[in-house]
């Protein structure tokens, strides 16, 4: 905000005087100020503005001007931004001056820095709303410089909050408009300004740039600002949509990437329906409308193709913009029709209309539907059939797509004419294979349009169908079909006809669409058609129309000749569904006869034309039968109508069609009617002579012959006048001469004859030679045979004929021939046979449900074929009564008592199984078809029974007629009787149900079904009870057989509960309330079995399940305790079909239970859950891992608070937590482990804070499952690691790496991230008894990392229990012999150690520095712990470095190298500088030193010594404080026994002497040469390794006090010691014994000295000595250099030789250059005489013996020296050089440079030599 004075206002004078001083210090001032000066300078200037005096306001401007020019081309002075903000939004600012502010605003952006501009930016954004229009876009514009500047690819957390805080939606709507609008803009092709892009008007774009050109590279920038900002906002997906939208078709890629990103990331989130949204994007894709009374420059132009086609897209998603009329017509038009469009969005505007008609409501729709109908039908005018571009296509697809969407939702629009149908028709014969299943669709969507439509127009439609029908394509033939079938009803003629003919269509699909619109219950959805109320059209109109079409289908002729005018299908199909229009108009009319004539005779017309000769079989056959039903319906009618045409009927007996033939010969008998007997008798007379004859016909006649005398005879027989005997006899006899001569399908045919004739009357006994005798005596034998036969169909006619033939016989004889031959069919196999025998015996008992008539007058074949019974539940035949009169009740008393005890007493409780399943056939079909006979009602109670007892067989049919039989007892019985049944069948179920009859087994009885139960070790079969017996004998085990028949019961128990299952389903019916009392007990049992392993079981248990319980989930809830219970017990029984039911129940039922539910059975869930996980038998242990994985569900989320109640999520906690964590962790299966491991981490993940009561134990768990859980077959290779080379810590590191990748521990990661104050009371001290207890190497590393988060994770809060865990982690860290245990644990300690209190840190740091004392493990706990310390703890330690450091220090220089290296580590880590660390800590360091020094040990002796070297070396001098400690305590241990490692303390000492000789010297003068005599008396000791170290001491020494009268101190020992080290001379070989030998070799080895050490002390001592010294000693001196340089020593040794002789010569030339006029000056000439002569063979001679370039270089290097020394002294002459021509010869053959050039330098002074001489 502007300043405001407190002082009273000026005058514009005084203002004016202001301003001119302003204005003139302004021109004053240098450009380096004015930045300064303007910061206060232009807020005051603008700010006076705000007065109104015209001379006030002129000096402003002029300073103003004055201003600009100044800083116009200087961009780099800055301006106030931040002021003239403020000055801006200050309320009290008149308009001028914010007009003028904002000026100087937007050039101030441009000059300000970084953090200034994107930090004010998100500022002037804010209630931009309220701001005039040309300031927010100035506002704007420089916003968007800014973003574009620095957020085109990230932006600051902090600067991406400001911008959210535009709280006012109307700021955030002006801000994403004026981004959007940014979006949209590009570049135009002309360039300049004023021309409106794409999206936009020209005001628009001009806003957007601000009338400056925006180069390509800004506009990228600015584009990729926006982007990132508005995401950053976090704005709704609606608000940002449109920009995203527009942004991925941008022309610039990268811009488009990203929009794209964006739209997929946040897009995907926004609501397509939201109206805003929709209301601009339709304001995009349209513009503004074509207006006059709009401004061009403000009008908007339509976004680009690009952008259109996306937005078309999101129309299309979208029910909104289904229903924004206008704006969606004009969208559609715009797509189809406008300018500019393109294919692609011709194609998304039909599919935009698609959608319309899909979504539109009915008022928009109403408006819209005919518009854009009319558009779709000129789009597709406008395209051509062979159009092949594939966007026109698809625009073609979605046009016809709508089409047929519009007629479903506006039918209206297409039902007052056929435009539209023969516009789809002609397309689909038109149009390209692609299109037809698109318009075919669109075809069969149109056709409900025109239900309802008026007559003409229908009719137009038939005429349309039946022209279309006949097309060569397909699908318009299907189309055709269709329509017929949905258009119209079944009782329209024409469409039924049409589907006549399309029945037999080449294409199976049009075949059964036209079947079922003939006949919509035989259709692919018969369900749906049985509720509908068929009614079908009347059959005269139905021939009429047939007729009017084809008027020849009327026409046949005698020979049959007649040419077919439709195929043979259609034919089937027309004759069927005239057949169901006559059933229809019987049922419904009754009509009379003569009603009926005129169609009937049609009828039979129309058959008689389908019977030509070129028709196919099945035509024949089907038109044969309408025949005979016709017959059945009308037989006078019929009969007279055939009367006539006996000979025609008689052609077709001999059809090839056995069906065809037996309805010829049904209709024959029937017709037969109508003749006289005389005609009657002829006719079968003519029939039998095909048998007596001497020519024998072909099989078909014959067959139809026997077939016609059958129907004929039986018709005769029942006239009055009867036929004469003689025929009947006659007839009789070629029948029975046809079954005892002929083949079995003749021989059955004839008796098929006696049988028809016999249900008409009682046959005559046959009159042969031997007198009367029954019929069934003479063909018995060979009907045995027969019978005993594998002509399956012959056998079922045979004995079928049986039952009919001795329907009306009243003599015993017949029918107990009949009997014993269907009681010899008891063990057939063959299904069929037995229900013919079931059938024959019900004729056999009497009082069946059908009538002669209706067998012989009507297509019947068989009561079994007819009621289906198998199949259906219900049984029809019981309500239909015998209207004719059987044979005497006495007879047919007789005759069903033997066929009760044969079933009864010997079939059903027979040994064998074929028995008992015939048994039951034959039961089931006496109670089926003779049930309300009062013999049968007697007999109920023992039917029940036997059927009860049938339910527990193998065999599959026995068990389910059984069943069924339940239900047919269940309907016949009397109230009291079904409560019993109901009773026993729910016994069965349950289990406890009587004991039943038992078997008797004989050696053949089947215990088994073969293969149940494996094969016998021979490899037999084991099925029989001879087989069980046998295998229990072989095994030696008698008993065995028990349980053999223990598990037989089993087996039976559990077929008879599928058993009674079937039959319960149906009585469950018709049982009602009765059920009632026994559900408590059953649907647990209900419920289990349904997860029977047994198929069978499942399939019948469910039948009844879905026949007792209308709402199961209801029935389930009420009953789950009860069901739960039982099936937790039944987990636990002892048959594995109860277990694998019960655990794949339970996993289905405690799905989605709430705990209120289940919780009192969760833990024996979980029981039963393992335990089954550990069941013997895998099919149990897999449904056990099913519910394991149900249980796991619900108990995750019954724990997951998120998801439960959080009482209810402790509670379920309490329950399963400590249940899993004691047995199924610990369990000793590994899927039981692995299934609880899961859980519990899951638990931990889930249940958060609930999980806390619980964390002591989960965590302890866990840290042993770490080791528990771990495979062992690393463990076993760990403890072998060293035998195959594996590195032990590796293998650690491993294991350790393994166990922390598992599941336990991802589960502690999760409990630590939960852990409070109050957590810790329990969890530590179980943490505390792990680290004292826990074994493994897993669990302890496991336990100390774990110690080190928790105190990470609670910090402070650690303190009261920090000395309990230091007392324990400080001893584990020592006692762990594993690597990485001892440094977890070390760890752990340290980072408790951050937070213990200063006593306790200190005396732990103490005891810690303490170890390195000890053994190796102790020194390594030691080097870990503190490293630990100094890394966890160091802020704790810091004030400990005295103790620690001189530790490190010291240790670094143990013996063992992995030690000394840990602490090198340490030393490493903890210090900036050695020299640094070493001089502030000195004083400690020493004391340790001199303490480990005196120490006892050795080794502690040893790195103190190495130690104090290490100090010297180092410090030098500044050591000087403390030398007289360090040689006090190094001199003390020098002398004495010798031990390992004693030589370090030597160089310690000599290293403290080099480095503190000085303070030595002055302190004692003395000390030196006790300190010499120290050294000199270590180097007489014999030791080798010791006299190094004490001749290198020696050196050193002498080196660092440099007095003179050391030479004469040391150099004897010198001398005596080279005499030592001299090689021995060599003695005759035959002079030493071989034992003397060997004690020389061991006294040299052990007084042997290094030679090349001793010379080293030498040129030491020759560097301090005093000339007359060595002049004294020079004849030992020379003595040692020659013997040192004799080829007997190796070159090392002559090396240092040659350094002693190079230092002497030395000496000898400062001693020549100091004083000539020495008395000794000739001493010396001699001396250096004798060097220069003996000296030069000996290097001539090394040069010569050694090949080594290092020698031949210090070899001539000392010969040059020794040359000039002799030079230098010329008082001696010299003689002739004898060694001259050896040394050229030398110089001549040397091949290293640096000897060469020496060797000639030697050359050349000789010569000079011998040419000084001469010339003196």
């Amino acid at each position: 905000m502007a300043e405001q004075p407190s002082t009273p206002a000026k005058s514009d004078e005084e203002r004016v005087e202001m301003l001119d001083r302003m204005l003139t210090r302004l021109a004053l001032c240098d450009d380096s100020k004015l930045e300064a000066l303007l910061s206060k300078l232009l807020p005051v200037t603008i700010s006076s503005l705000s007065s109104q005096s015209l001379a006030v306001r002129n000096k402003v401007l002029e300073i103003l001007s004055h201003v600009n020019k100044r800083v116009k081309h200087e961009p780099k002075i800055g301006l106030p931004l931040l002021d003239l903000w403020s000055m801006y939004i200050d309320v009290h600012s008149v308009p001028m001056v914010r007009n003028f502010c904002i000026v100087y605003i937007e050039m101030a952006f441009e000059r300000s820095d970084l953090t200034l501009k994107k930090n004010m930016a998100p500022k002037v954004l804010a209630d931009i709303s309220k701001l005039p229009h040309q300031h927010q876009d100035i506002f704007l514009r420089i916003s968007m410089k800014v973003i574009s500047e620095y957020h085109t690819s990230k932006i600051d957390d902090e600067v991406a909050g400001k911008y959210k805080l535009m709280k006012d939606s109307r700021d955030v709507e002006i801000f994403l408009e004026f981004c959007l609008h940014t979006i949209l803009y590009q570049q135009s092709s002309q360039g300049g300004a004023g021309a409106a892009c794409a999206g936009l008007s020209t005001v628009q774009s001009d806003r957007v740039t601000g009338k400056q050109i925006l180069t390509n590279e800004a506009l990228l920038k600015r584009k990729l600002g926006i982007l990132t900002v508005v995401d950053s906002m976090e704005l709704s997906a609606e608000a940002v949509y449109p920009i995203y939208l527009a942004a991925s078709i941008d022309s610039q890629e990268a811009v488009a990437k990203r929009g794209e990103e964006l739209l997929k990331k946040k897009g995907s989130a926004a609501d397509l329906d939201n109206p805003t949204l929709i209301k601009l994007l339709f304001a995009l894709f349209n513009g503004s409308a074509v207006n006059d009374n709009i401004a061009p420059e403000v009008r908007v132009v339509p976004v680009n193709s690009a952008l259109r086609a996306r937005i078309m897209l999101v129309f299309c998603r979208s029910i909104t913009a289904a229903n924004s009329f206008p704006s969606t017509l004009q969208c559609i038009f715009g797509c189809v029709y406008g300018t500019g469009t393109t294919s692609r969005l011709k194609q998304l505007g039909m599919e935009f209309a698609f959608w319309v008609f899909k979504h539109a409501r009915m008022d928009q729709l109403k408006i819209m539907g005919p518009l854009i109908l009319t558009g779709i039908i000129k789009s597709l005018d406008g395209y051509t059939s062979l159009t092949t571009d594939a966007v026109a296509k698809d625009t073609k697809t979605f046009a016809f797509q709508a089409i047929g969407l519009l007629s479903q939702r506006m039918p209206e629009l297409f039902r007052e004419k056929t435009d539209m149908a023969v516009r789809l028709f002609y397309a689909l014969k038109s149009e390209s294979q692609f299109l037809r299943l698109v318009i075919q669709e669109a075809t069969i969507s149109l056709a409900a349009a025109y239900k309802g439509a008026p007559t003409s127009v229908l009719q137009d439609v038939e005429k349309l169908l039946l022209s279309n029908s006949q097309e060569d394509l397909s699908e318009v033939r299907f189309c055709a079909v269709r329509w017929a079938t949905s258009l119209f009803d079944l009782q329209n003629c024409p469409s039924r006809f049409l589907c006549m003919v399309a029945a037999s269509d080449p294409r199976l699909d049009i075949r059964e669409i036209a079947i079922e619109g003939l006949f919509p219950a035989e259709g692919r959805f018969p369900l749906s058609s049985q509720k509908m109320d068929i009614k079908y059209p009347n059959v005269g109109d139905m021939l009429g129309y047939i007729v009017k079409q084809n008027p020849g289908i009327l026409v046949s002729t005698e020979m049959r000749e007649q040419k077919l005018l439709f195929p043979s299908k259609s034919y089937v199909a027309m004759i069927k569904f005239l057949l169901k229009c006559v059933e229809a108009e019987l049922e419904q009319n009754g009509l009379r006869t003569s009603e009926v004539q005129p169609s009937l005779g049609n009828i039979c017309l129309l058959l008689e034309h389908t019977l030509a000769v070129e028709g196919s079989v099945e035509l024949h056959a089907e038109a044969s039968k309408a025949l005979v039903v016709m017959g059945s319906h009308f037989p006078e009618m019929v009969a007279s109508h055939y009367a006539s045409k006996i000979s025609w009927l008689r052609q077709l007996l001999g059809h090839v069609d056995l069906d065809t033939r037996e309805s010829v010969a049904r209709l024959l008998g029937i017709t037969s009617s109508a003749l006289p007997v005389s005609t009657s008798s002829s006719i079968i007379s003519e029939l039998s002579s095909s048998f007596t004859g001497t020519s024998k016909l072909r099989f078909e006649m014959q067959h139809g012959a026997l077939c016609a005398i059958g129907y004929v005879m039986a018709e005769c027989l029942s006239r009055t006048p009867k036929i004469p005997e003689s025929v009947i006899q006659s007839t009789i006899k070629i029948l029975v001469d046809v079954i005892n001569s002929e083949s079995a399908v003749l021989a059955s045919t004839a008796l098929q004859a006696l049988g028809h004739m016999g249900l008409r009357a009682s046959l005559p006994l046959l009159i042969d030679d031997s007198g009367p005798v029954a019929v069934l005596i003479v063909v018995r034998e060979k009907l045995a045979k027969l019978i005993a036969g594998d002509d399956t169909k012959a056998i079922q006619k045979i004995v079928l004929s049986l039952g009919h033939l001795c329907f009306k016989d009243s003599s015993p004889s017949q029918p107990n021939i009949a009997l014993e031959l269907i009681f010899g069919l008891s063990r057939s196999q063959v299904e069929d046979v037995l229900f013919a025998a079931g059938e024959a015996l019900a004729f056999l008992w009497g009082s069946v449900p059908v009538t002669a008539d209706v067998i012989l007058q009507t297509n019947f074949s068989s009561l079994s074929m007819t009621s289906n019974f198998l199949t259906d539940g219900s049984s029809s035949f019981l309500k239909i009564s015998s209207k004719e009169k059987e044979s005497s009740e006495d007879d047919h008393a007789i005759i069903r008592d033997i066929i009760t005890r044969k079933i009864f007493d010997d079939l059903l409780y027979s040994n064998r199984k074929e028995e008992r399943c015939a048994g039951t056939v034959w039961l089931l079909s006496l109670t089926m078809y003779c049930g309300h006979h009062p013999s049968v009602q007697q007999l109920l109670p023992e039917i029940q029974e036997a059927f009860s007892h049938l339910l527990g067989e193998q065999n599959e049919l026995t068990q389910e007629l059984a069943s069924q039989g339940m239900s047919i007892v269940y309907e016949l019985g009397d109230d009291s009787m079904k409560k019993n049944l109901v009773n026993a069948l729910v016994s069965t179920l349950t289990g406890s149900g009587k004991r039943k009859r038992s078997v008797k087994l004989t050696e053949d009885s089947e215990v088994f079904q073969e293969g149940t139960i494996g094969e016998s070790p021979g490899g037999g079969k084991l099925s029989t009870y001879k087989e069980l017996c046998s295998l229990a004998n072989e095994m030696g085990q008698p008993d065995l057989i028990y349980k053999f028949m223990d598990l037989a019961n089993y087996q039976a128990s559990l077929n008879s509960k599928r058993g009674a299952a079937f039959g319960f389903s149906r009585i469950a019916k018709h049982a009602g309330d009765v059920l009632q009392p026994h559900l408590r007990l059953l649907i647990p049992r209900l419920v289990r079995y349904q997860y029977d392993p047994d198929k069978n079981v499942q399939d019948a248990m469910a039948q009844i399940w879905k026949s007792l319980i209308s709402d199961s989930k209801q029935t389930i809830d009420e009953h789950l305790d009860l069901i739960i219970d039982d099936l937790l017990v039944q987990c636990g029984s002892r048959l594995w079909r109860s277990r694998e039911s019960s655990c794949l129940a339970l996993a289905d039922i405690i799905q989605g239970r709430k705990f209120q539910h289940i919780g009192k059975h969760l833990k024996r869930i979980w029981i039963a859950a393992f335990r089954a996980m550990d069941d013997i038998k895998e099919t149990a242990r897999n449904s056990g891992d099913k519910l394991c994985r149900a249980a796991s569900s619900l108990t995750i989320r019954l724990c997951d608070v998120s998801l439960s109640d959080k009482v209810e999520a402790g509670q379920a906690m309490e329950v399963v937590l400590p249940f899993l964590l004691s047995e199924g962790i610990m369990s000793k299966v590994e899927s039981i482990r692995k299934a609880s491991i899961t859980v519990v981490m899951k638990l931990a993940k889930g249940a958060g804070i609930a999980i806390r009561p619980h964390l002591s134990d989960l965590v302890t768990c866990m840290l042993e499952s770490l080791s528990s859980l771990e495979d062992q077959g690393l463990n076993y290779v760990e403890r072998h690691a060293e035998n195959v080379g594996i590195q032990t810590e590796k293998l650690e590191h491993l294991r350790i790496s393994i166990a922390k990748g598992s599941p336990m521990w991802e589960t502690l990661e999760l409990c630590i991230a939960i852990v409070d104050k109050q957590s810790l009371d329990f969890l530590v001290p179980r943490l505390a008894q792990l680290v004292r207890s826990g074994v493994g190497l897993n669990t302890r590393v496991g336990v100390a990392t774990f110690i080190t988060l928790l105190v990470q994770r609670v910090g402070h809060e650690i303190g009261p229990f920090a000395t309990m865990l230091l007392k324990l982690l400080f001893p584990a860290v020592l006692n762990e012999r594993s690597g990485s245990a001892k440094r977890a644990f070390a760890s752990s300690c340290a980072m408790v150690l951050k937070y213990s209190t200063a006593s306790q840190a200190q005396k732990l740091v103490e005891e810690t520095s303490a170890l390195h004392v000890g053994d190796k493990n102790a020194q390594v706990s030691c080097a870990i712990l503190l490293k630990s310390y100094a890394s966890l703890a160091g802020d704790v330690v810091s004030g400990y470095q005295a103790i620690i450091l001189p530790v490190a220090f010291v240790e670094r220089f143990e013996d063992d190298k992995y030690v000394s290296s840990m602490f090198e580590e340490l030393w490493e880590e903890t210090t900036s500088g050695d020299r640094v660390t070493l001089q502030l800590y000195l004083g400690e360091i020493v004391s340790l030193i001199s303490e480990s020094i005196s120490s006892s040990s050795w080794a502690s002796k040893r790195k103190a010594a190495q130690a104090v070297s290490k100090l010297a070396d180092t410090l030098g001098e500044t050591l000087s404080a403390y030398h007289q400690v360090l040689l006090n305590s190094l001199m003390k241990e020098i002398p004495g026994r010798l031990w390992e490692g004693k030589d370090a303390l030597l160089l310690a000492l000599a290293a403290v002497c080099s480095a503190s000789h000085e303070a030595i010297s002055s302190d004692d003068p003395s000390t030196p040469a006790v300190v010499l005599s120290v050294v000199t008396a270590a180097c007489a000791k014999k030791d080798k390794k010791f006299r190094e170290a004490a001749l290198c001491a020696l050196e050193q020494v002498i080196k660092a006090f440099s007095r003179p009268e050391f030479f004469n101190m040391v150099f004897p020992l010198l001398h005596r010691l080279s005499n030592l080290g001299a090689p021995a001379e060599s003695v005759g070989e035959s002079t030493i014994t071989d034992s003397r030998k060997a004690d020389e070799e061991a006294e040299r080895e052990d007084n042997n000295v290094p030679l090349d050490k001793v010379l080293d002390c030498i040129t030491s001592t020759i560097h301090i000595a005093r000339v007359n010294d060595i002049l004294q000693q020079q004849q030992k001196l020379m003595n040692v250099l020659l013997n040192s340089m004799s080829p007997t020593f190796p070159w090392t040794v002559k090396m240092s030789a040659f350094l002693s002789v190079k230092k002497l010569c030395s000496i000898l030339k400062k001693a020549a250059e100091n004083s000539e006029e020495d008395p000794s000056h000739d001493s010396v000439a001699k001396f250096v005489y004798e060097v220069f002569v003996s000296v030069s063979h000996k290097l001539v001679d090394c040069i010569k013996t050694h090949k080594i370039a290092q020698v031949h270089i210090a070899a001539s290097e000392c010969f040059l020296q020794v040359i000039e020394l002799q030079r230098t002294y010329q008082t001696v002459p010299l003689k002739e050089v004898e060694f001259k021509e050896e040394l050229v010869h030398l110089y001549e053959n040397e091949k290293n440079d640096q000897a060469k050039s020496s060797l000639k330098s030697c050359l050349v002074m000789l010569e000079t030599l011998q040419s000084d001489q001469m010339a003196a």
